[in-house]
């Protein structure tokens, strides 16, 4: 489906200089990174390493104790609204039709005419204009036919399957023209083949709306089908703490240097995407980002239940 003049975004980049973040102990620290416009980047790493602290400091949800996030030529704001965020809840009101729901995704409808809205999305830079009830409808009928539920926009979320609802949670989030999509393992509640079909989905929802994505997975395969680059994290606490900063890398299996920094490594995904799942050049970046995740190869003939994650590509630390 081609990008209309209604829903098509305009990406921004991402920059991150020295970003940290700690609790009751550090989650995040010395981020450096860029992401491009347009850019899909896949972020990897143990549980509690700091993938969702760091998606909610790009969206404007959470405040760095230290460096600097920006979106664009600005810095990222509270609750930024050239951002939209999907979860791996749908988060869907019960009550509410598929149609409804991905509405509240849309402004608040406009007093205004048609010709005056027409002006004001000539002019506007990264958020969404008022629009009419006509305009509404209309942009409503594109997001569910752009996620595949045109026909299913009367149902409520108890009557779909989770990947439905979750498709409606992906074109609410897409509803009010994000400059970057921000998305928080929004497929792990999934079972295996809804999920391949997602992925697909979001590829064809980045080809027609091509946004700036950061996508947090646990899943070094969807890692792998779907991003251009991937941010491997590393849990501080198992870091040693006498180690240098990184440099970025944007080469091919470039390693950034480890240290006491949150970013153990970057790596380049060879191949444009659709990538054929069953690439060489994949399966052995695979290994790598799973042994980077502290998932080792699985000698022959060993099937501990523990070393499933090494089997099925997801992280499980």
């Amino acid at each position: 489906m081609p990008a209309s003049s209604t829903t098509a975004p305009r990406a921004l980049p991402l920059t991150l200089r020295g970003v940290g973040r700690r609790f009751d102990r550090p989650v995040l620290h010395g981020v450096d990174l860029d992401v491009a416009a347009g850019e899909i980047v896949a972020v990897l790493g143990p549980s509690g390493c700091g993938k969702s602290t760091l998606l909610r400091q790009l969206g404007g949800l959470d405040q760095p104790d230290t460096g600097t996030v920006r979106i664009g030529d600005e810095p990222a704001r509270h609750a930024d609204q050239r951002c939209a965020v999907a979860f791996q809840e749908p988060r869907l009101l019960p009550w509410r039709t598929l149609r409804d729901n991905v509405a509240l995704g849309l402004p608040k409808p406009s007093k205004q005419s048609a010709k005056t809205s027409t002006a004001s999305r000539t002019s506007r830079t990264t958020t969404s204009p008022r629009l009419t009830k006509l305009e509404r409808d209309a942009r409503l009928t594109e997001l569910l036919d752009l996620v595949h539920l045109g026909p299913a926009g009367a149902r409520r979320p108890r009557e779909v399957s989770g990947g439905m609802a979750q498709r409606a949670s992906l074109a609410r989030a897409l509803a009010r023209q994000p400059a970057v999509l921000l998305l928080d393992e929004p497929f792990g509640a999934l079972d295996a083949l809804t999920r391949l079909r997602m992925q697909d989905l979001l590829l064809d929802v980045h080809d027609a709306l091509p946004t700036t994505v950061v996508l947090v997975t646990h899943d070094v395969d969807e890692a792998l089908y779907l991003a251009d680059r991937i941010v491997l994290l590393a849990d501080l606490g198992q870091q040693p703490a006498d180690q240098a900063d990184p440099a970025s890398a944007d080469s091919t299996h470039a390693d950034t240097a480890g240290g006491a920094t949150s970013i153990q490594r970057i790596v380049t995904v060879p191949g444009a995407r659709r990538r054929d799942r069953d690439a060489p050049e994949l399966a052995v970046l695979r290994q790598e980002l799973l042994e980077g995740l502290g998932v080792h190869r699985v000698p022959a003939g060993h099937t501990r239940a523990a070393d499933h994650a090494s089997l099925t590509g997801h992280a499980t630390a």
